[in-house]
């Protein structure tokens, strides 16, 4: 009997040492900024969900290098954990090498090193815009809950015969477009990010566009959406945890 006491203390003793499970928000924290205030708790659970589903926070946080073509157009090359940023735009021969961090950089446009310092200046602006724009279109699930972003839960919905979760995203004075919106189809089981709809104006009703966000494939210890089913968006995606520094400081 004394025995039997003896496990059972012992037992209770580990259980109250073992460290509590966090909650699927405590392993996503918000960006500071985010708009806590405005956003409801259903769709912060769900783009808590999201996350977990595209391999978790701290995978994405450990995911260093990126490198992806958009629509054809430009292939980049993006250090996480930096903030530097290779663009090459084969269209018009152009290179940007630019941290997103601190504004700083060197571009070569039409095959010639810009030198003068304020068309410098806003070509690195440029360049910034781009990744703004270009990366979004691949990394948006893991941006959910980013500085000054609004999260509404909007209910279930059917899209293509399909009942989805629709979480809406809108923006205050951040990025380039803070009047925008979008809506996204998540999958009610998987958690997964199915399609998005894109709005120009967030007081609009009609999206401008509802595209697909599929063919995921894992990525180092991550999920992505690329070479998706109506050929749009990011392809060749890799993700690479050492690169050559001369990539972000060569032309």
């Amino acid at each position: 009997m004394k025995l039997a006491m003896v496990v059972i203390i012992a037992m209770v003793l580990l259980q109250a040492c073992e460290p509590k499970q966090k909650s699927l928000s405590e392993q996503n924290p918000a960006a500071a900024g985010f708009d806590s205030i405005n956003s409801d708790p259903a769709g912060i659970q769900l783009a808590d969900s999201i996350m977990a589903a595209m391999g978790g926070r701290e995978n994405w946080d450990k995911t260093r290098f990126i490198s992806w073509n958009f629509f054809g157009r430009r292939d980049l090359v993006w250090d996480k954990h930096t903030g530097r940023v290779r663009i090459e735009s084969p269209s018009d021969s152009s290179v940007y090498l630019v941290n997103i961090n601190t504004g700083e950089g060197r571009v070569k446009y039409h095959g010639v090193e810009l030198t003068e310092s304020d068309t410098l200046s806003k070509m690195l602006k440029r360049a910034k815009s781009i990744w703004i724009n270009d990366s979004y279109w691949l990394t948006m699930p893991f941006k959910l809950k980013d500085s000054g972003v609004t999260l509404k839960y909007m209910g279930e919905d059917s899209l293509m015969n399909n009942r989805y979760n629709v979480l809406q995203l809108t923006f205050a004075n951040v990025g380039n477009t803070p009047e925008n919106k979008y809506k996204l189809y998540v999958g009610v089981k998987d958690k997964m990010i199915k399609h998005w709809a894109f709005y120009t104006d967030a007081k609009k009703d009609t999206a401008d566009f509802i595209r697909p966000w599929d063919n995921y494939q894992k990525y180092g210890n991550v999920l992505l959406s690329a070479d998706r089913s109506d050929n749009g968006g990011p392809k060749n995606v890799k993700v690479d945890e050492t690169l050559p520094e001369k990539l972000f400081a060569e032309f």
